[in-house]
């Protein structure tokens, strides 16, 4: 049975960004009934476009339907479901098994996938749902490796699984911090991060916390690499990878890199530990958080949180290739962040390995040549020795 890669999308472009770099099929958000209702998020007419690039490519999409409902959010729901269904959408996100019943009675095309919202920790909980008429569910991130394939061998529902992001520091996501703090409601799209803030951390008015280490209770990201074959070979039918709100960049490296594992392991077997090495040091091109398993390996304890540990954004995705001249050698590239002259860039490609260069000419839209990029979004024209496919992504090569 083949392993879905399951990637996220805030909007129309990173969802095809997505596809294009190898996803199996994408999730997406609309403009109501979604958890991230901070992401710019999906018109149904973005989705339709989504729906046909995703189906002419091979891939399938998902709409996230998943906020903790109370009864004034069901209004319209039954007709939204409907309208999901008649723009071809392979499946809904859902939380709510008041909703997985009325889907199937309004909308019975769509496929139900319950959310990991619903704590889905044992065989027992998947059998149940099989029965309500859930067609696939994603298991609690709460789960380890040995939970996930004995529940894997005691179920025959399609599971699916997190491989990748950020992760709550509540249970399951159901968390009320952002409520209390904010007035926004986490479980209805509204979260603000809370456990991500630095905390004065006080007893009894004397504060505890130094001035310059200030409390956090966010968790490091998740990172299964050393997993996936585990999961392959368990049969979990999805690996779903963390970041409706993440950038294209993000997006396309780490799509990219799963991908590129997954056939590997489909190829030629058994990764060694120097490959998958590899694999974990491409991700943390992406990345600005710590990694961490999970509960994959069993307990969590302290290394696992960022306690001591900010956040900072890493600079190297430099430009997005939108054309190349094949017979002048020349890509119209999109700019991203700063670089320069004889700096050396690597090709991020949907397809193939990526390819290193030394950057030796570079001109603006008026044809004078450059010495430094400074700004972002505009448009530059970089000399490159070698065919390179349009939405290729640039970026610098570190030590």
């Amino acid at each position: 049975m083949k392993c879905e890669l399951l990637a996220p999308a805030k909007d129309l472009h990173k969802a095809k960004t997505a596809i294009r770099y190898g996803a199996d099929a994408v999730y997406i958000g609309g403009k109501d009934y979604s958890l991230r209702s901070r992401a710019s998020n999906f018109t149904e007419e973005d989705m339709q476009e989504a729906v046909r690039f995703a189906h002419e490519h091979g891939a399938r999409l998902y709409v996230t339907v998943n906020i903790v409902f109370h009864d004034e959010d069901l209004y319209g729901v039954r007709e939204y479901l409907q309208r999901l269904e008649s723009y071809g959408v392979d499946a809904v996100i859902i939380e709510s098994l008041g909703l997985l019943q009325i889907g199937k009675k309004a909308a019975p095309k769509l496929e139900y996938h319950i959310s990991t919202q619903l704590s889905s920790l044992n065989s027992a909980s998947v059998a149940m749902l099989k029965e309500m008429g859930a067609d696939r569910v994603v298991l609690g991130r709460e789960t380890s490796m040995e939970q996930i394939e004995a529940i894997a061998e005691n179920s025959d529902l399609p599971l699916e699984v997190f491989i990748h992001g950020g992760m709550c520091a509540n249970y399951s996501g159901r968390c009320t911090l952002s409520n209390h703090l904010t007035l926004r409601d986490a479980n209805r799209g509204g979260c603000a991060q809370s456990c991500r803030w630095h905390y004065h951390l006080c007893k009894d008015g004397e504060e505890l916390s130094p001035e310059d280490d200030l409390f956090s209770m966010g968790s490091t990201d998740l990172m299964a690499v050393p997993y996936v074959e585990r999961m392959k070979k368990a049969g979990i039918a999805s690996l779903k990878i963390e970041g409706r709100m993440k950038s294209d960049y993000y997006i396309a490296a780490v799509v990219k890199t799963y991908r590129d594992l997954l056939d590997e392991i489909e190829r030629f077997g058994t990764p060694d530990e120097e490959r998958i090495h590899v694999y974990e040091k491409e991700l943390a091109k992406a990345q600005n958080r710590r990694f961490g398993c999970g509960f994959l390996d069993g307990a969590i304890d302290e290394t696992r949180q960022l306690y001591k540990e900010g956040e900072g954004a890493a600079h190297d995705y430099v430009g997005y290739v939108l054309s190349y001249d094949p017979e002048t050698h020349w890509a119209e590239v999109s700019t991203r962040n700063v670089f320069d002259l004889h700096e050396q860039l690597e090709i991020l490609r949907p397809q193939g390995s990526n390819i290193r260069f030394q950057n030796t000419l570079m001109k603006d839209g008026e044809g004078n040549e450059l010495i430094h990029v400074r700004r972002p979004n505009e448009t530059i024209q970089v000399y490159i020795p070698f065919a390179v496919e349009a939405h290729s992504m640039l970026r610098k090569v570190r030590s």
